[in-house]
């Protein structure tokens, strides 16, 4: 991962590695556990496949190299949209994908990651961390034989890339867009063609015409997928992705068989990981946005119209999942209240700031 590792564990980040401190001695009676990462992401992605590779790195330095575990790239252990049921089949020890691109096998599975207008990367994380987001996302895991544990965020994403400018809903229709989660299921209400593409699939798509616009994380990443060479309108703001959660999903046999000092440890690699990459794209998302522009990227914005239409079919498709899916409805119902009155807060103090100074 690019981010300076001592650097970081010097910072703010030090407090989920202080959590778990043990000698190497602690290791010495300790057997040899070696794991396969199976990952959604190529490796020319340096912050997302970057979070993976920081557990492995750090979960190695606090074991002192008792504990190791190999991160692959999407397609060298199973394609990238096949993680979870990699880990789920015992075919790898654990994967680093984000539970939305699983939302056929279960809907409320994209709490885990992130809906179109919800929670923001602190919010997410506040849910998560401190208002029982953890314990409904892994009772959802619980059913593939998964345990989760939160590990990267690209906090807020851009809201894509199209050929030909949309200027109200119902330019929507019609079109073939790359776009997962719940986040597609609401296009689909809009009339989009949705499409899940792993990210190394999609400039190749958008540059021959197999898709119309597509959607990744935001500038620092797609660019270097390269998607500003294959469309040039570039949209914001990424309403159906306020942030988007990454997890190492652990098979629940492989994590059973650890020591209890392992436990602990890859809880705390993972902590990291999940502020690092974070972090990591809020220090690099402006400047590449303005390489986009002066090469020619051209930004707009979502229409009042689109934003309506995008919120009142989310709205719509909460409703619908709620009412056939008891997971969801469960997930959800905690999770909108939480939304609610943490959204409250941040317009009495955070946001009027934000406003003033920007």
């Amino acid at each position: 991962m690019s981010i300076d590792r001592r650097k970081f564990l010097k910072g703010a980040a030090a407090t989920a590695a202080a959590s778990t401190v043990f000698s190497p001695h602690s290791f010495a009676q300790t057997g040899n556990v070696r794991w396969k990462c199976a990952t959604s992401w190529p490796k020319s992605l340096d912050v997302l496949f970057g979070g993976a590779q920081m557990i492995a790195d750090r979960v190695s330095a606090m074991t002192d190299g008792k504990f190791t575990i190999r991160a692959y790239e999407a397609g060298e252990l199973v394609p990238g949209l096949q993680v979870l049921d990699a880990v789920q089949q015992g075919t790898v020890e654990c994967g680093h994908s984000a539970g939305y691109y699983y939302v056929g096998k279960n809907p409320a599975l994209g709490f885990a990651t992130g809906v179109p207008f919800g929670l923001t990367a602190s919010e997410q994380n506040a849910w998560i961390y401190s208002a029982g987001g953890l314990e409904l996302i892994r009772a959802v895991y619980d059913d593939f034989g998964i345990i989760n544990f939160p590990a990267g965020n690209t906090t807020a994403q851009m809201g894509g890339w199209f050929k030909k400018e949309v200027k109200t809903a119902a330019d929507f229709k019609g079109l073939k867009m790359r776009i997962p989660g719940i986040g597609g299921q609401v296009m689909a209400k809009l009339g989009v063609n949705v499409q899940v593409l792993p990210g190394g699939e999609i400039y190749l798509a958008l540059d021959r015409g197999a898709i119309d616009a597509a959607e990744w994380v935001g500038p620092y990443d797609d660019e270097k997928l390269g998607l500003q060479k294959a469309a040039k309108f570039y949209y914001a703001p990424g309403w159906w992705e306020p942030s988007a959660a990454f997890d190492l999903m652990v098979g629940k046999k492989a994590y059973a068989a650890l020591p209890k000092a392992y436990k602990e440890i890859l809880a705390s690699a993972c902590a990291e990981a999940n502020l690092a990459v974070a972090a990591d794209y809020d220090a690099k998302n402006q400047a590449a946005l303005q390489r986009l522009k002066k090469g020619g990227t051209l930004i707009r914005r979502y229409s009042t119209d689109i934003l309506k239409a995008g919120n009142k079919a989310t709205q719509e498709l909460h409703a619908e999942n709620s009412a056939k899916n008891a997971d969801y409805k469960k997930v959800y119902a905690p999770w909108n209240a939480f939304r609610r009155d943490v959204r409250a807060w941040h317009q009495v103090n955070e946001r009027p700031m934000i406003d003033f100074t920007s």
